[in-house]
């Protein structure tokens, strides 16, 4: 069982918080129903602050310290995931395009981000339709994607 230093309740799902000493290291969209945690350590406590304020305001911009652990072609993926901002989405080709990728290795790369929402991989589309989220193509996680789009007041067309 992971060890989490913070379990958040949210409308979409309970949020599991992973950090080390000095870094939000996993962010998991754990089932509704879940007890929460409070905050075990004070990166935790500002973490869920964070994301409370996320909630309270879709354009409240993340300033945290993120440790994801990824291959150098991830990191490369989720740095290009931090420059979409709120309200807005990209596709995964226009990703894959600007990264000299394919856009079947932009979802991959998608799919592994361990801390989703705060690396904004719920902001990249498909080309015809809302695309995948977490792995998969539908169920829960496409809720999720399609309530955190729906909160930032995405149109989910984007262009490219």
């Amino acid at each position: 069982m992971k060890l989490y230093q913070a379990r958040l309740i949210t409308p979409f799902a309970v949020l599991g918080i992973v950090t080390d000493e000095a870094q939000l290291a996993e962010l998991d969209f754990l089932p509704s129903g879940t007890d929460a945690l409070a905050p075990q350590t004070p990166l935790a406590r500002e973490v869920c602050r964070q994301l409370e304020a996320y909630l309270a305001d879709p354009r409240f911009h993340f300033d945290l310290p993120l440790q994801a652990c990824g291959t150098p072609y991830q990191q490369k993926v989720w740095r290009a995931l931090l420059n979409i901002p709120a309200g807005q989405c990209a596709t995964y080709g226009a990703l894959a395009r600007r990264l000299g990728s394919a856009p079947r290795a932009i979802g991959q790369a998608c799919g592994a981000n361990p801390i989703p929402l705060i690396i904004p991989c719920h902001r990249v589309l498909g080309r015809q339709g809302i695309g995948g989220f977490m792995n998969h193509g539908d169920g829960r996680p496409l809720q999720i994607k399609r309530w955190l789009l729906e909160h930032e007041h995405v149109e989910c067309r984007p262009a490219g």
